[in-house]
Formats: C-alpha cells, sequence, structure tokens
C-alpha cells in the first residue's frame, strides 16, 4: 500500500557518521509489517462478505473504516510525534496496531460486523501513528544524497508485504467454506457448532499472530538504541517554484498541492477499490470462476506488480520526466482496467492484476511533485496530502454501490475516471502555480 509521509519532513539526526544499518534493517521490518497487515483486507473482504451475507456496499466499509483512520489520525499523530520523539511515537503505532490485531478474537467470537469494524479503525490507527513516526527516520539514516534509494528500497518490502498477505490469507482465512442457509439444513448441531468454530478461527488466528508480532517489535524498539533525531527549519524544496515559498502564509495557496491532494485521494481510492473487489471479480463465472481460497492467491500478482514496477520505476525516472511517467503509467492503466471491462475469461482476469505494475511509482511521484517548491510550508503540506489518503475509504463504498447497482463487471469505471485525473495531473496539474494572489 502507499506509505504516507510524516508532517515533518526535514530531520537531522543529531549523532552523525553512525552506522545505520541496524536500525535501517529493524525500521524495514516495519514497512513490511503495515504492507502486510493492510492488504489482508483484500482477503477479509470477500470472507466476511460470505459470512454477513452483505452486499458489495456494505462489505466495502471495511476500506472506509480502515482508510477512515487516516484522516482522522494523520495530523494529531504529527502533533504527538513531535512531542513525544519518533522512537516513542513508533512504539505506540505498535502498540496501538497490536490492540486492533487483538480486537479481531471477541469480534470472531461474538460474530460482530460491527466489532470487526471497530477493530479495524484501531488497527489502522495504529498504522497511521506508525508511518507519520518511522519515515523521518529512513529519511536521515544516512546521506542526504542517497536517501531517495533508501526510501525506495523501504518501500519495496512494504510492497513485498502486501505480495506476500493474500497469498497467506487465502491460504488461512478463505480455506473455511462458508456456508449457506440451505447447509445449515442439512447438518447437525455439533456440525454446525464445529463449522462456527473453525469460521470463527480462519479470522482469529492470523490476527492473534500478527499481534504478537508487533507487541514483539514494539519491544524491541523500547529496547534498541536510535539515533535521536531533532526537528531542523524547513527551507525550499528546491524545485521549480522554490523561489517563491514565502508567497502565501499557507500550504493551501499553491494549485499544484491542492489538485495533487486530490491526486492522492483518487490514487489510493482506485488503487484500494480495485483490489478489494480482485477475489469476488475473479471469481465470477464470466472471468475466471475460482473459489475464493484459489482467487485470493492471484491477487499477489496485484501488488507483486506494484512491487516490481518501483524497482523499474526508481531507474527509469532517474532519465525521463517524473511528471511524464505518472501520465504515461496512468494512460495505460486505464486502458488495462477498460480492457477488462470490455472482456472476458482470462484476458480480463490479467488484464485487471497488470494494473499493479503500472500504479508502482504513482503514489511517491504524485507526493514529490505536489510539495515542490513549497518551502518553509513542505510540513504541512506533508499533512494534507497525508489526509487524502482517505480517498481509500470513500471510493471502494462509491464503487461497491454501483456493483450492487450495474454489476461488478462494469463498475471498474471508478477507478478509470481515478486514473485520467492522475493522467492529466502528470502532464499538466504538477506544474507549480498560485491558487489565489498573493497572502
Amino acid at each position: 500500500m502507499a506509505s504516507s509521509t510524516p508532517t515533518t519532513t526535514n530531520v537531522k539526526a543529531v549523532n552523525n557518521g553512525q552506522n545505520y544499518n541496524f536500525a535501517l534493517t529493524v525500521l524495514t521490518s516495519l514497512f513490511f509489517m503495515w504492507g502486510f497487515i493492510t492488504c489482508l483486507n483484500d482477503i477479509l473482504i470477500p470472507h466476511l462478505k460470505a459470512v454477513f451475507t452483505l452486499n458489495y456496499t456494505q462489505v466495502m466499509f471495511i476500506q472506509f473504516s480502515f482508510f477512515t483512520a487516516y484522516a482522522v489520525v494523520s495530523l494529531p499523530a504529527g502533533i504527538l510525534v513531535e512531542k513525544i520523539g519518533y522512537k516513542s511515537g513508533i512504539v505506540i503505532g505498535l502498540i496501538t496496531a497490536g490492540i486492533g490485531c487483538l480486537l479481531f478474537y471477541p469480534a470472531a467470537s461474538m460474530q460482530s460486523y460491527g466489532m470487526f469494524l471497530g477493530a479495524l479503525f484501531v488497527l489502522a490507527s495504529g498504522i497511521t501513528i506508525l508511518q507519520v513516526a518511522a519515515n523521518p527516520y529512513v529519511a536521515i539514516l544516512g546521506k542526504p544524497e542517497t536517501a531517495s534509494s533508501r526510501l525506495n528500497l523501504t518501500q519495496a518490502f512494504n510492497s513485498l508485504g502486501t505480495t506476500i498477505a493474500p497469498y497467506f490469507g487465502a491460504l488461512i482465512i478463505l480455506s473455511v467454506a462458508v456456508k449457506t442457509v440451505e447447509d445449515f439444513k442439512t447438518m447437525s448441531a455439533e456440525q454446525i457448532s464445529a463449522y462456527k468454530l473453525a469460521e470463527s478461527g480462519a479470522v482469529q488466528v492470523p490476527y492473534l499472530g500478527l499481534a504478537a508480532a508487533l507487541f514483539v517489535i514494539a519491544a524491541i524498539f523500547a529496547i534498541v538504541k536510535l539515533p535521536k533525531i531533532e526537528a531542523s527549519e524547513v527551507g525550499s524544496s528546491g524545485g521549480d517554484g522554490g523561489s517563491f515559498d514565502h508567497h502565501h502564509k499557507s500550504a493551501w495557496g499553491y494549485k499544484h498541492l491542492v489538485l495533487g491532494a486530490i491526486g492522492i485521494f483518487v490514487y489510493v481510492g482506485g488503487e484500494v477499490s480495485i483490489g478489494s473487489f480482485l477475489v469476488n471479480y475473479i471469481g465470477q463465472p464470466f472471468i475466471a470462476g475460482l473459489k475464493e481460497s484459489d482467487a485470493g492467491k492471484f491477487v499477489s500478482f496485484y501488488w507483486g506488480g506494484a512491487m516490481i514496477g518501483r524497482f523499474i520505476g526508481s531507474a527509469v525516472q532517474r532519465k525521463i520526466n517524473p511528471g511524464k511517467v505518472l501520465s504515461f503509467n496512468a494512460f495505460v492503466a486505464a486502458a488495462l482496467v477498460i480492457i477488462s471491462m470490455l472482456t472476458f475469461g482470462q484476458v480480463a482476469m490479467w488484464a485487471i492484476l497488470a494494473v499493479g505494475l503500472f500504479n508502482s511509482i504513482m503514489f511517491p511521484t504524485i507526493f514529490t511533485l505536489a510539495i515542490d517548491g513549497l518551502g518553509k510550508h513542505t510540513g504541512q503540506a506533508s499533512g494534507i496530502l497525508c489526509t487524502a489518503i482517505v480517498g481509500g475509504a470513500i471510493l471502494p463504498v462509491v464503487q461497491g454501490f454501483f456493483a450492487d447497482n450495474i454489476g461488478i463487471h462494469h463498475a471498474f469505471f471508478v477507478p478509470v475516471l481515478c486514473y485520467m485525473y492522475i493522467a492529466y495531473y502528470g502532464i499538466k496539474g504538477h506544474k507549480p502555480s498560485f491558487v489565489t494572489a498573493k497572502a
């Protein structure tokens, strides 16, 4: 999943010249964990849809509950981290996420969809705090000129987590075939009881394991010594707009930032919408007709493509203008979704899975273009862009509404519109300009 950037962007290490390999290794584990946990939602969706007999709109409240945390928690997390420090922020984030995972146990035992949604919000709140606290560490652990390559490396491990999670989840969570009302009529009381136990365990066991892992990592972070970080004065970002960072009292005065925030909103919304529907989509008789446990494994191709694309995109953007790369990827992604909507069978399935490859560079590219030249307003701009991740909460519900009313096949027009906007941003919208006259 897209990894957000902290509200405090320019930081420096107090103890320079130190070997940071161990600290980077421990931090990289965080990127892997939150990628893994976020992507498990794609497996949770078809499972809970069947268990609670939900329609597409209702089940997309899983993503709504999860990504709403970014809108609610991002800015307060930035304030919290500034007060208690980045290391303590990471520990609190890990503990909060661990508590969220533990809440899956009573939610499954009580068969309560509302409790599942509450658990997801708590879990996502912890991950939001983690992202706000962890990114500055990666940015300063080493030479400034290699910061980009370090962030690319940690992002790749984030993608590794999103690639492995669907396969893991399909094996465990989707391994229990959900019974219908008609099935229960032919089962004895003992068989029904055994089924309910297995159904609950399919969710409880993996999330208890994740909770244990998060608490262990929190303990490690509480014990290990990490470089101290202090906020530094934010200067110009050195981009095309670096000369006008004093023209506005607020980051909202920059048109390319505002358009970039919309870009982040639709990108995350489009990416999450596709991932959320993949298991049910591939399971359709006119696509691949696979059962859920098999379809879930194919979701790894979608997120694995994003991992591969990040390595390719990192090399390509050294030679080609980022805006051009962004618009090219957006046009191809839109074309692939349209092909999937207009075809059936293997062509439709692989076209939608291939979108992941072209999603890869979108988030970091939109982000860097949006904050270009904001100077002292860069911190505020980062918080605005983090909050825009709430697109992952809203657009899947919108697509769910259309899936219920016009069918899952054609509901994918929602991400097509998202990619067309991103293409516009890559061509023209990212160019630094003012929203209003000088403040």
